[in-house]
């Protein structure tokens, strides 16, 4: 039996006012033509919004981290940015760098800043999705917010998501990016981290200490040299201590 998404109550949100800050970031006409097509316009508009889809997923990404396929894909028109999200989000760089090191209410604040483009309104709405995580997985639960009426509303299947926001008084500019705001991962992730480090802080001390002077873990020449020549000096001085006892033994 599919379980519906728990019902959660809504609160008045700044991403809820449409556009009063003369904000085009999200009314702007959607990006037509590929790089197919030998617009060099198009191809600069991609280019700028495919770092910025990085930017607005990893808050910084590595060249390692990038990923070539979809990023050819979604230059050949074959996928809208829509699909190009959600190949960031279930990326093995997402998984590895904030879903397995976050709990499901900390995703739940993660994805949804970066997918909706706003904070989380309420915890009933966090308890709900992460309710959705723990049942039947995090692909589920991107899918459900890309699949969402308030993302395809706000974005559609070719807007790159943004953070939704006004200037209200008091206040001389909009709410921080969620990217900016949030770290990758938590302090309950860091104390664990720095847990598991302590109990093996003494053997890693040691490899430290051993990998400054040794070169992949074996000792340099002189110091095998020096082993080797006491090892000799040893061995002769037990020899002849072994002698010197056996000859006063035969002497008796």
């Amino acid at each position: 039996m599919v379980i519906a998404l728990r019902p959660y109550p809504l609160s008045t949100q700044n991403s809820r006012v449409t556009n009063l800050a003369g904000d085009g970031d999200t009314t702007r006409a959607p990006l037509t033509g590929s790089v197919g097509s030998g617009d060099a316009d198009i191809r600069s508009d991609l280019d700028q919004l495919i770092e910025q889809a990085y930017r607005q997923i990893f808050f910084h990404a590595m060249q390692s981290d990038r990923d070539p396929s979809l990023e050819s894909q979604l230059r050949s028109g074959n996928i809208t940015m829509r699909d190009f999200i959600r190949g960031l989000l279930l990326s093995e760089r997402f998984q590895q760098g904030y879903f397995q090191c976050s709990t499901n209410y900390r995703m739940v604040d993660q994805v949804v800043g970066r997918v909706l483009g706003r904070p989380v309104y309420v915890e009933g709405e966090r308890m709900a999705w992460s309710i959705l995580i723990a049942e039947k997985g995090f692909t589920a639960f991107v899918d459900s917010l890309l699949d969402s009426d308030e993302y395809l509303q706000a974005f559609g299947y070719d807007l790159l998501p943004r953070q939704r926001n006004r200037v209200i008084p008091g206040q001389p500019i909009g709410e921080m990016p969620i990217y900016q705001r949030f770290p990758r991962y938590g302090s309950d992730w860091r104390d664990a981290l720095a847990k598991r480090g302590c109990s093996t802080s003494s053997a890693q001390l040691n490899a430290s200490m051993i990998s400054s002077t040794w070169s992949n873990g074996q000792p340099p020449a002189w110091a095998l040299k020096l082993w080797l020549v006491l090892a000799a000096i040893g061995g002769f001085e037990v020899g002849r201590v072994i002698l010197t006892i056996a000859v006063e033994m035969l002497r008796t």
